[in-house]
């Protein structure tokens, strides 16, 4: 009863989803104040629909209600109660349908906390998302119902993927969709503009933290999906250039852009077709991202399905939404007029470049990825594009992008004097020096990329810290009554600097052991001492592990032990590697087992990975800025006061 109970919520949602559409944007084109007025009941009833179809499949998970085909597929009644929660997202048609329901979290959220936009604006605003939110919702119930029931239930299921069933399932995707699903916001307020004709510095400030919460979820997500895989797949990795985890990755340097231009037409009225066209560029790079990962047009240990019939669905869905706003961008863009003028030597010319880096650092990113399919489509050629492209192709534009955002932070609006602000930033420029010089003094002989790239990140953090004791002379007391909003950009930039230096120094210091190891054997990788303890057999909830028993030690003191696992998941008929970590804030000490030999001894990979913890370090300072920059009560208070005159609107 509950799960049809769930079924008719969701129909009811997207019935109510495409007569909020057509009721708001017909209301705002005739300025009738009466039609525009559902928006706040029908933004909330859809998302309370939506909300109960949710709830309604995550009973049946958490109840193991077999006769939904979707349970069966992805779950079994001895799977721990962590995993039957998430379990609802960990497959094709429940992660579509958290999709749709943070859709209609993000329209809600508009419609009650937007009383200080425009009525005409809102209207359109809402109108365009409960557009958005009706194509899933079509997607769903047309090509993914998760209600599908089977007329003969089995007894049990058949379990979820053993790789899913850890505690990154319940973090990873749903901050990731917050972000993928939050960039919507900033597409409809980008087609709102359009419709409406004009772009503002009150609209620079409200499409604002929406792209601030977007790209703070993504960046979150991403680092969670980075760490996942890093402990998870037994690679010891942080990032393989797959296809999935680029289609993450470029919405995330779009909406970095995004929220520099936003800045910009905020502050001085210009870029406004930057910014119109990048929330729409940005939104599409968040739909690539689902069609990659459910069409079966790539490999990946990320894709959720393998069927044409979906995959043309939502290319479909990426077509309408990208060619009806690039079509409508292109007939409105010539009304965009800059008001402010800035000279070659300014803030504005240093954020121009900033986006210029990162808009061809996504387009690498996205050529990368989808020239294979191309060329197998049209040229019939398979070809694979791997981690030796995307690392020669993009890193000198973030090299690039590293080296300017100290110089460009503290430039100015509309004009400015370069070399006084070189001169500021000669204490950061002499620190980064000397960090490449003391790392090239111990590594000598050994690649520069390691000394180069924490340099990059010294001065990332150097010159963020020197902004501030600039700007506040030395004065702690004023600098502590900075916005948020400059506080949160500068522990950004240095969060970004920290994943910098950490990426640079896993990159060139790794150390890897690969050997067959014994019970009783030692070795030795990068000054510490790995002694094979021990081997047991050990049972879980829903699987059977083998457990290695390692002892870690330097220089004679024992520093602890690690558990490395080979487990085996009998329902699913799946084995899986769990690395044992040792973390450290330099360095970790990484060991994984493998697979017992003919003399009774056991493959054992070891890696010594230093910096390693820098790389998420830096990823959670950068959403605490991102953060910071969002709670700036700037951000909270009415934005209307500036240019936004009463409209006509009729009854």
């Amino acid at each position: 009863m509950i799960t049809e109970i769930g079924h008719f919520s969701l129909i009811l949602a997207f019935s109510i989803a495409c007569v909020q559409a057509f009721v708001l944007l017909l209301g705002a084109q005739m300025r009738w104040s009466g039609w525009m007025s559902i928006a706040v009941p029908a933004a909330t009833l859809q998302f309370m629909l939506t909300a109960g179809a949710f709830i309604a499949l995550t009973w049946a998970f958490v109840n193991s209600d077999f006769s939904v085909r979707l349970v069966t597929l992805n779950s079994h009644s001895l799977k721990p109660m962590l995993y039957k929660v998430t379990g609802v997202w960990g497959n094709h048609e429940g992660s579509m349908l958290l999709w749709v329901l943070i859709v209609t979290l993000f329209g809600a959220f508009a419609a009650w906390f937007g009383g200080n936009l425009p009525p005409l604006l809102k209207a359109r605003v809402l109108g365009v998302q409960a557009l958005i939110g009706a194509a899933f919702f079509a997607f769903i119930l047309f090509t993914s119902n998760p209600f599908d029931r089977i007329r003969l239930p089995p007894f049990d299921g058949q379990d979820l993927n053993p790789l899913l069933q850890d505690p990154g399932l319940a973090f990873h995707p749903p901050f990731l969709y917050l972000g993928y699903v939050g960039l919507s916001m900033t597409y409809s307020f980008a087609i709102a503009a359009l419709l409406e004709g004009k772009v503002e510095a009150a609209w620079g400030r409200w499409v604002r933290p929406y792209t601030l919460a977007a790209w703070v979820f993504l960046t979150v997500g991403i680092g969670l999906g980075s760490w996942w895989a890093y402990y998870e797949l037994g690679w010891g990795g942080f990032w393989f250039w797959d296809p999935v985890e680029n289609a993450s990755f470029m919405p995330w340097l779009a909406t970095a852009a995004l929220l520099h231009c936003a800045i910009v037409v905020e502050k001085r009225e210009s870029l406004k077709s930057w910014t119109v066209l990048l929330a729409i560029v940005a939104f599409g790079f968040s739909m690539v991202g689902a069609f990659l990962t459910r069409s079966g047009v790539i490999t990946s240990v990320h894709a959720f399905a393998s069927d044409p019939e979906r995959g043309m669905f939502l290319l479909l869905i990426l077509a309408v939404f990208m060619i009806a706003g690039l079509t409508l961008f292109a007939a409105r863009a010539g009304e965009m007029h800059s008001k402010g003028v800035f000279s070659i030597a300014s803030r504005e010319s240093a954020l121009v470049l900033n986006n210029v880096l990162l808009g061809v650092s996504a387009f690498v990113v996205f050529t990368g990825t989808i020239w294979p399919l191309v060329s197998e489509i049209f040229f019939d050629r398979k070809l694979s594009v791997g981690p030796p492209f995307f690392n020669t192709a993009f890193t000198p534009f973030m090299v690039a992008l590293a080296l300017i955002l100290p110089v460009g932070a503290m430039l100015p609006w509309k004009r400015a004097r370069v070399g006084r602000v070189l001169r500021q930033l000669s204490p950061a420029f002499a620190l980064a020096l000397a960090v490449v010089a003391l790392l090239w003094a111990i590594q000598t002989g050994r690649s520069i990329l390691g000394p180069v790239g924490v340099a990059l990140g010294a001065w990332l953090v150097a010159g963020s810290v020197s902004e501030i004791w600039t700007r506040s002379k030395g004065n702690a007391a004023r600098a502590l009554r900075f916005p948020l909003a400059d506080w949160g950009k500068a522990v950004a930039h240095c969060g970004l600097g920290v994943t910098i230096a950490g990426i640079a120094g896993l990159t060139a210091w790794e150390v890897e052991d690969i050997r067959a190891m014994s019970i009783g054997d030692e070795m030795s990788i990068a000054g510490y001492s790995i002694s094979f303890e021990d081997v047991a057999r050990v049972n879980g909830p829903n699987y059977m592990a083998t457990r290695g028993v390692f002892a870690l030690s330097r220089n004679g003191r024992e520093i602890g032990n690690l558990y490395p696992e080979k487990r085996t998941y009998p329902v699913a008929g799946m084995p899986t590697t769990e690395a044992a970590i040792n973390n450290g804030f330099f360095r970790d000490i990484y060991v994984v087992l493998g697979d017992r030999q003919h003399d009774g001894g056991w493959t054992v990979r070891t890696y010594y990975k230093p910096l390693a913890n820098w790389i998420w370090g830096g990823a959670i300072l950068m959403a605490l800025g991102g953060l910071l920059s969002l709670s700036d009560r700037r951000h909270r208070v009415a934005a209307g006061a500036r240019g936004t005159a009463a409209e006509g609107i009729s009854a």
